[in-house]
């Protein structure tokens, strides 16, 4: 790319990103209308401060990284806006919170751009990634600081804060694994022939760090309960492990040590065997334990095609549904066209990941894009598969729409390194 091809991409971007500013406040009136009969109370003032916002993250990229992809900051700003005034509309007070740690969000996305100058350099902490990751993602077993909510325990608490470190520990996991994977591909890749068939090495120090992901992906099921989380780290190894090696073999066996694992913890555990026998069967105990994904399936039903409009309908009737059921509360305000869009906006984001990726020629780069854009589509499969009975039910977040500050400002960061990779390789753009 030339330099003269730079400026229109940034007016795209602005062009986009007051789009969403105006969609925002625009459904935050009509939520508002539907629920009371007149304007919310300050709307001029949130008008201004969500365009600050979104005007901020736009100019820290522009200055920052000029050459970046024009869509990925727009769309994530227009889940958020969306989830937002989802918020707004189920609980006054959540939204205050969640207004907050957009601001927070935010800054640490021009934060994360500012510090983070070349995406090449994170390779060299690769073995620090790993530790920090270890230990985010066992934090909340620590007795007196691990916080047991809902069956699960995935929070810690520091005075008055609530944070769930599992979420930046995704991150820093995606890199570790990214660099590690980059240094071994070849030896991961080298393969005999077994029969007809051929077959990876069984390297067994090479194949070490895939048993010991496995290993913590188990202890995260079985002791933070949590098997959206265990889900998602293993199933980012296991992408990210097949994508360096074009090995089918990994996800195939990585398949096989999950599923044995799942096997073992369903006869165990008795909370496996809830959130299983709740996915086959909701029915039987639809005023009990069932209850949450039965309510979210009527709330999916009442809404039809086009939803019952925004605050006019009844979400409120399914537990937690600012957190884990926010997909079902839109299904039923926005309907099928509501819930199409965001299924479309998380597809823009993955393809827009997949494509910086494709175009990016260092490895390291090249796979932590990859990286990070699985985590992204694995964690709003997770969720989004739950509520609508694709998979067991989890309770991890569907990025920046579920409320979660933790959760908001990880997916910041993730953004921004995608934003930062795309920028150093953007004159290779066609």
């Amino acid at each position: 790319m030339t330099a003269a091809v730079q400026p229109p991409r940034r007016r795209t971007e602005l062009g986009l990103v007051l789009l969403v500013g105006l969609v925002t406040v625009g459904a935050l009136t009509l939520a508002s209308l539907g629920k009371v009969g007149e304007p919310p109370a300050g709307l001029l003032g949130f008008a201004g401060v969500m365009v600050a916002l979104i005007l901020g993250a736009h100019l820290a990229v522009r200055k920052l990284a000029p050459t970046a992809d024009p869509v990925i900051l727009p769309v994530a700003l227009l889940l958020n806006g969306l989830g937002y005034t989802m918020i707004t509309r189920l609980d006054s007070d959540l939204a205050a919170l969640q207004a907050v740690w957009t601001a927070v969000g935010v800054a640490a996305f021009v934060g994360t751009l500012f510090l983070v100058r070349r995406a090449r350099d994170l390779e060299r902490y690769r073995y620090s990634f790993l530790a920090l990751g270890l230990v985010l993602l066992l934090l909340p077993l620590v007795p007196g600081l691990g916080r047991n909510i809902n069956g699960a325990r995935i929070w810690i608490r520091l005075g008055p804060i609530g944070f769930q470190p599992g979420e930046l520990a995704k991150i820093v996991l995606a890199i570790f694994f990214a660099s590690y994977l980059v240094e071994r591909r070849e030896l991961l890749a080298d393969r005999i022939r077994v029969g007809p068939i051929r077959l990876p090495r069984p390297r067994l120090r090479v194949l070490l760090p895939l048993l010991a992901a496995w290993g913590v992906s188990i202890v995260v099921m079985v002791a933070e309960r949590d098997l959206g989380s265990s889900l998602l780290f293993f199933g980012l190894f296991i992408g990210l492990l097949w994508l360096a090696t074009g090995q089918p073999a990994y996800l195939i066996g990585g398949g096989a040590l999950f599923a044995l694992a799942s096997s073992v913890a369903y006869q165990l555990f008795s909370h496996v065997q809830t959130r299983v026998e709740v996915w086959l069967d909701p029915w039987p105990t639809a005023q009990g334990k069932g209850y949450q994904i039965v309510q979210s399936m009527f709330a999916f039903g009442s809404g039809g095609v086009t939803g019952s409009g925004l605050a006019l309908g009844s979400p409120q009737r399914i537990p937690a549904v600012s957190t884990d059921f926010i997909f079902a509360a839109i299904g039923e305000e926005l309907g099928l066209l509501g819930t199409t869009a965001v299924l479309i906006a998380f597809l823009l984001l993955v393809g827009s990941g997949l494509s910086i990726a494709l175009r990016v020629d260092h490895p390291f780069e090249k796979l932590l894009a990859a990286g990070l854009t699985l985590v992204l589509g694995l964690q709003a499969f997770i969720i989004i598969g739950g509520i609508t009975r694709v998979v067991p039910l989890t309770g991890i977040t569907l990025p920046f729409v579920s409320y979660g500050g933790s959760s908001l400002v990880a997916n910041f960061i993730l953004v921004a390194l995608l934003l930062r990779i795309s920028d150093q390789h953007g004159a290779t753009r066609t």
